[in-house]
């Protein structure tokens, strides 16, 4: 019996689509682990990577040999929310925090219970945060998640997390420490997140609101702890709130 060749070419196509949904799911993706996760040999998962780089639904980074999400599969996405917009008004004003600030600002929309980053520029600092634009994280453990979260009604909450939440790290917070937390995020108008998505890693957020005051992203800066603990909180929030301001100004017109 011999294979048939349509059949063979659906078969691809189903594994290159396999590959993009994982991208979008992971901040980073390696050959090897790629290969593990599709089930198919690492030749397979290398040719499928090399062709999707070549058409920019991936990009690869030259020190680590790791694939991320590319410029083609991050615009899908941001067309499918309707973020495109978005996205387009805010680049250049957290392009310019970043280079005034010297650390890695990130844009950040719901997306069910995940925060999506749909645009981000990174410190030119030697030790610095990535950049995780295409991303898909548990919004309550990232500070842009938690300012999102906070104008949710409690009830709604319940029924998004009705389980217990799953921890990234041991300071991923439990589901009432959560909501405790987002009283405070109301009261204070931003959020925090020291090593509970990442350890080493912590973020300041702040709400984007659109003409009529309803919260439609978050703007965060992030930094390693080690450095981040040193600054001024407050000239922080001031300059990321300064950025939403300008995004939401650019929005109006």
């Amino acid at each position: 019996m011999t294979a048939d060749p349509a059949r063979g070419r659906l078969e691809s196509v189903d594994t290159a689509l396999r590959l993009l949904l994982l991208l979008r799911r992971q901040p980073e993706l390696r050959v090897t682990a790629a290969a593990g996760q599709l089930g198919v040999a690492p030749s397979t998962a290398h040719r499928l990577l090399t062709t999707l780089e070549a058409r920019r639904f991936v990009t690869q980074d030259r020190v680590t040999r790791a694939y991320r999400a590319g410029p083609a599969l991050i615009e899908l996405g941001l067309h499918s929310t309707g973020s495109f917009d978005l996205r387009a008004a805010a680049e250049p004003h957290i392009k310019a925090l970043a280079a005034r600030m010297s650390e890695t600002v990130n844009l950040l929309v719901l997306e069910g219970t995940s925060v999506r980053f749909i645009a981000g520029y990174e410190s030119d600092q030697r030790v610095r945060t990535r950049v995780l634009t295409g991303t898909l994280l548990p919004a309550y453990a990232v500070s842009g998640g938690k300012v999102l979260l906070a104008e949710i009604p409690r009830e709604t909450l319940r029924a998004m997390y009705p389980q217990r939440l799953r921890k990234l790290t041991p300071r991923t917070k439990t589901f009432t420490q959560l909501l405790d937390e987002l009283s405070l995020v109301m009261m204070r108008g931003y959020a925090v997140n020291h090593g509970e998505s990442e350890l080493g890693l912590s973020a300041v957020a702040v709400p984007l609101r659109d003409h009529v005051g309803r919260t439609i992203a978050a703007a965060a800066m992030s930094a390693p702890t080690s450095r981040l603990k040193d600054m001024d909180l407050r000239e922080v929030v001031i300059q990321l709130r300064e950025c939403a301001r300008r995004i939401r100004a650019d929005l109006a017109h």
